[in-house]
């Protein structure tokens, strides 16, 4: 599969948004254009860009799907999205206006038999996101934890198809502190399938230390405020990877 790296760009009314710890009231503009965000890393290089919903995410529905799907349809780039997808509906007009691949987290706990009919239909197209606070999944834009442990619920989703899973820590995410690369690996050897890893990303060492992994299962990493602030440039750590 190779280690992929994803831009990040978390959409919040309509404006490129870093959150600290999934936090709505922490949150920091870094742009008021998603489409000019994302076609700036596609200038840089980007084979894919990560979509986040956020809006959609908190109220269970989706609500900038419209700049979601401008840059699928308008950039020459792979493109990822999750946040509020809840129905076969959501996920049906994701692909049928260019989107490579949804993202289903909420409802790997809210609405399994949901997401199990979605495995069986489109396959390697949907991925897992699975967002974790000391072990366990948390649900609804991060503003609940539920008592399911994130290692039970990856398994039990293989069984039913799943290939891919995006694994946020939630204590790393915004908080440039480095990834969780221990409960990244962990998911990955036990699940025996693909992990893109998400939160704490600082620097190109960070990346390349993931890329290690590859062999183990863990195929990529997500890249969100270190690219905004500079800590990251994309460019470079493409290459530093590929080159490891």
């Amino acid at each position: 599969m190779g280690f992929t790296i994803y831009p990040a760009i978390d959409i919040l009314n309509g404006k490129c948004v870093r959150l600290i710890q999934g936090d709505y009231e922490q949150g920091t503009v870094y742009g008021d254009s998603p489409f000019e965000m994302a076609k700036r890393f596609v200038d840089e290089g980007a084979d894919w860009i990560h979509l986040v919903d956020l809006d959609g995410a908190k109220e269970g529905k989706r609500v900038n799907h419209e700049h979601v799907i401008r840059i699928a349809k308008e950039l020459a780039v792979n493109v990822q999205v999750g946040g509020g997808i809840r129905t076969e509906q959501d996920v049906e007009d994701y692909f049928q206006n260019g989107v490579d691949r949804v993202i289903l987290g909420s409802a790997a706990i809210s609405n399994r038999p949901f997401v199990e009919a979605m495995l069986r239909k489109y396959g390697e197209k949907i991925a897992i996101g699975i967002d974790a606070k000391d072990g366990y999944v948390s649900i609804e834009g991060w503003l609940q934890t539920s008592e399911q442990k994130a290692v039970d619920l990856a398994k039990a989703l293989v069984e039913k198809g799943a290939k891919t899973f995006i694994f946020t820590d939630i204590a790393t995410d915004g908080m440039l502190s480095g990834p969780n690369v221990e409960a990244t690996l962990r998911l990955a050897q036990e699940t025996n399938a693909n992990v893109i890893a998400s939160g704490g990303v600082a620097s190109v060492g960070d990346l390349k230390k993931l890329s290690l992994l590859e062999t183990e299962g863990v195929c990529g990493a997500i890249v969100g405020k270190a690219l905004y602030t500079k800590k990251v440039q994309l460019k470079e750590a493409m290459v530093e990877v590929t080159q490891r």
